[in-house]
């Protein structure tokens, strides 16, 4: 077994995991038959899993998915949305980092635009892809609280331009100011070329050019956002109804 100063030596090298991985298969009888060197890369291959697994989980919470268990495996297939298996299964498998076209997703109200940004989001971070989730409400109130600190402001807009997916969920929703709008069509062109921003909304492009208080700065957002960009439309189904509708349906509900 290994001493006190062994742990420390392998905490200068930094493979504490590899040395107490080692140390619990060469203490498990159903290994005997396994060379030293088996137990060793089983013992480092272990690790390797544990330390990604690490680095997904930091990724995910760094996102802050207002859905962190949301998952692809999860999205509901029926009719009339929009979406099918295999496209899903290629937006988990995508490199953001080298395809910087951005990703619409639009439905209206209670079509799960949200749940979907979350499960592609979460398969982006199991993928290594750094990401930031964000409400654009909840956005532009923070770009606003930041402006009153140039450094702390610079940050985030450092921060938003080099993330490499940017999630803005409830599309202007709700109205922005002109700075905010200022502040986004900043992030917006740092990103154009390089990273891919993915939109939820409940509107279209041409309504967003209408909502947004500047139309000069308007053109130039929506412009970034939507030429070229690939588009999930959702649909009609209201699948916050129908999940509230099976709720109601399940033994022991009541209102």
């Amino acid at each position: 077994m290994f001493t006190e100063i062994d742990h420390q030596k392998f905490r200068n090298l930094r493979i504490t995991h590899v040395a107490t991985r080692f140390e619990e298969l060469i203490s498990d009888e159903a290994n005997d038959e396994l060379t030293p060197e088996q137990i060793f890369l089983t013992a480092v291959d272990d690790a390797l899993d544990q330390r990604q697994a690490h680095r997904i989980d930091k990724l995910i919470r760094a996102a802050k998915f207002p859905i962190p268990q949301a998952s692809i495996a999860e999205i509901n297939y029926q009719e009339g949305r929009g979406i099918t298996p295999v496209r899903m299964k290629r937006y988990a498998g995508h490199n953001w980092r080298q395809d910087p076209t951005n990703l619409l997703v639009l439905s209206p109200t209670g079509g799960g635009k949200t749940y979907l940004a979350c499960a592609i989001g979460i398969a982006a971070c199991q993928n290594g892809h750094t990401v930031t989730y964000a409400r654009m409400d909840e956005l532009a109130r923070r770009l606003v609280i930041a402006r009153g600190d140039g450094i702390r402001h610079q940050k985030m807009l450092n921060d938003l331009s080099d993330v490499e997916l940017l999630i803005i969920d409830d599309f202007l929703t709700v109205g922005i100011d002109p700075e905010a709008a200022n502040d986004l069509f900043a992030v917006l062109a740092n990103r154009e070329h390089r990273l891919p921003t993915m939109i939820a909304s409940q509107s279209r492009p041409a309504y967003w050019l209408e909502a947004l208080p500047d139309r000069v700065a308007a053109d130039s957002i929506v412009n970034r956002l939507a030429n070229n960009a690939r588009e999930i439309n959702l649909g009609e189904v209201d699948m916050r109804r129908q999940r509230d509708d099976q709720a109601r349906a399940t033994t022991g509900y009541w209102e």
